[in-house]
C-alpha cells in the first residue's frame, strides 16, 4: 500500500475521469472501479490509503463495500459521496466505518478536504456555510427516505405507514432531494 493509494468507486463514468485526473494531479495513485464487484476485485488485488464510494451503484450500495475496506486495514480513510444525501444513509454509512458523508455536487478541493478531516472540528470547517433549519420538503425527504429504510425498500409498506398513495410515494422519490 502507497502512501497516497485512491480507491474511487464511481458508476458515472464521466464524473470518475474529471475527479480521477484532478487527484492525480494532487498526488494520488487512483484506480476506478465503476461496480460493487469490480470494486470488491479491487480491495481483494491491493490494500488502499484511501477510498471514494458513490452510494448508488445502480441497483447496488457501495455501503458493503466499507467493512471490505476496513478488514484489509483499519488506517483506511473512507468518504462516501452521494447525490441522494440523507441523514439515515449518513448515519449508516458512518456506523459502517466510513471517516466522512458529503453530498454532491462537490469540487474537487471539498471532496479532498472531507477525506482527510481527522476530527469532528475539522469536518465542519469544510461546511463553508453556518447551520440553517432544514426547509419542510427537506424534511418529507428525510422523514420518507427514514420510513423507506425501515421497511427495507417496500414502497408499497412505506406508502401505508406515510398514508399516501404508492404512486404519490414513488413521483416523490424519483426526484432529486432539495439541497436544504
Amino acid at each position: 500500500m502507497s502512501d497516497n493509494s485512491l480507491l474511487l468507486v464511481e458508476d458515472d463514468e464521466t464524473f470518475a475521469r474529471v475527479i480521477s485526473r484532478a487527484l492525480q494531479q494532487r498526488g494520488y495513485d487512483v484506480t476506478h472501479a465503476a461496480t460493487q464487484h469490480d470494486a470488491a476485485q479491487e480491495i481483494a488485488r491491493q490494500t488502499f490509503a484511501y477510498a471514494i464510494l458513490d452510494l448508488n451503484l445502480g441497483d447496488h450500495t457501495s455501503l458493503e463495500l466499507i467493512p471490505l475496506l476496513r478488514n484489509r486495514t483499519h488506517l483506511i480513510r473512507i468518504l462516501i459521496l452521494t447525490g441522494y444525501a440523507s441523514i439515515s444513509t449518513a448515519v449508516d454509512a458512518i456506523k459502517l466505518g466510513a471517516d466522512n458523508y458529503l453530498a454532491k455536487p462537490a469540487d474537487t478541493d471539498e471532496i479532498v478536504a472531507a477525506l482527510l478531516a481527522e476530527s469532528p472540528q475539522q469536518r465542519n470547517e469544510t461546511v463553508k456555510e453556518p447551520m440553517e433549519p432544514m426547509s419542510v420538503r427537506r424534511l418529507e425527504w428525510e422523514h420518507i427516505q427514514k420510513v423507506l429504510k425501515e421497511n427495507d425498500g417496500n414502497i408499497s409498506a412505506t406508502a401505508r405507514q406515510l398514508k399516501m398513495h404508492r404512486r404519490t410515494l414513488q413521483r416523490k422519490l424519483q426526484k432529486k432531494p432539495v439541497a436544504k
